[in-house]
């Protein structure tokens, strides 16, 4: 049941999971990567059994706020090696 709960999780478009599964899948395979997703979504079952807590999907925020970090990071340093960085959007 975990591993078709795990199969349908990574289906979905934009979720946490489906980034999980991408990760995994290069280093695991496709196998052993629905293993581990089947595996975090059975703790996440018991974290909210246990403590009561809701779950709240995270996906594409999640997303938005690391490429912000990133390109933050990015800035940082290109202006730590003495470039001058102007940000426009693209056109």
């Amino acid at each position: 049941m975990l591993n078709q709960s795990a199969h349908a999780a990574v289906k979905t478009k934009g979720s946490l999971f489906e980034l999980l599964y991408r990760r995994f899948v290069t280093r695991l395979g496709h196998a052993q990567a629905i293993g581990a997703i089947a595996h975090r979504l059975c703790r996440l079952g018991w974290k909210i059994l246990q403590d009561n807590v809701t779950y709240e999907e995270r996906g594409p925020t999640v997303n938005k706020a690391r490429a912000h970090r990133r390109v933050s990071k990015m800035l940082r340093e290109l202006r730590s090696l003495g470039y001058r960085v102007d940000l426009r959007p693209a056109p």
